[in-house]
């Protein structure tokens, strides 16, 4: 099963942030492996993440993004991707840097609070789950996840993946 819990990553781009942030969108709900066995459909599909290029997505590439096999078709889905790739590029511009933006709050609820109002189809665990994989500080797992009703086996393994392999970004 490990291999479809994602890993901890360093971005490099911002197409790093959108392939998280959409991989967020569409494991909501879903299992996580019906997505990772899909996943290369979905880079190509949403060309290798490149924010430039998904914002421009008409009504025409959403059709070719839902008629793609292995591609979840959940029309939202897709429109918050296109979304998403667009806010990106629009934070990036306001704050100088998509980093810096993430590292301009001085408590993740007020980051949480903003990102949830900023990006489409992030809820609480989704924002938590963005934030965790791109290193940001989040709280400790264990305790903000009793604040999120239901079971979440998926990102209890991922969080104990990271932290055996010592890639956990949460607070003390």
């Amino acid at each position: 099963m490990a291999e479809t819990i994602p890993d901890v990553i360093s971005p490099q781009s911002l197409a790093d942030y959108l392939e998280v942030m959409t991989r967020a969108v569409f494991q909501a709900g879903v299992r996580w492996k019906q997505i990772a066995e899909h996943w290369d459909a979905y880079r190509k599909v949403f060309a290798n993440f490149n924010p430039e290029r998904v914002a421009a997505y008409q009504e025409s590439d959403v059709e070719e993004v839902l008629a793609t096999p292995g591609v979840l078709r959940t029309p939202r889905k897709v429109h918050a991707t296109i979304r998403n790739a667009q806010a990106i590029l629009e934070t990036e511009r306001d704050f100088n840097g998509f980093g810096r933006y993430l590292r301009s709050f001085d408590a993740y609820a007020d980051l949480a609070k903003d990102f949830k109002r900023r990006f489409a189809f992030m809820g609480d665990m989704n924002v938590w789950y963005f934030l965790f994989r791109v290193g940001e500080p989040v709280p400790r797992f264990e305790e903000w996840v009793t604040t999120i009703p239901g079971e979440h086996p998926r990102m209890k393994e991922m969080v104990e993946r990271a932290r055996g392999q010592n890639h956990s970004p949460e607070l003390p």
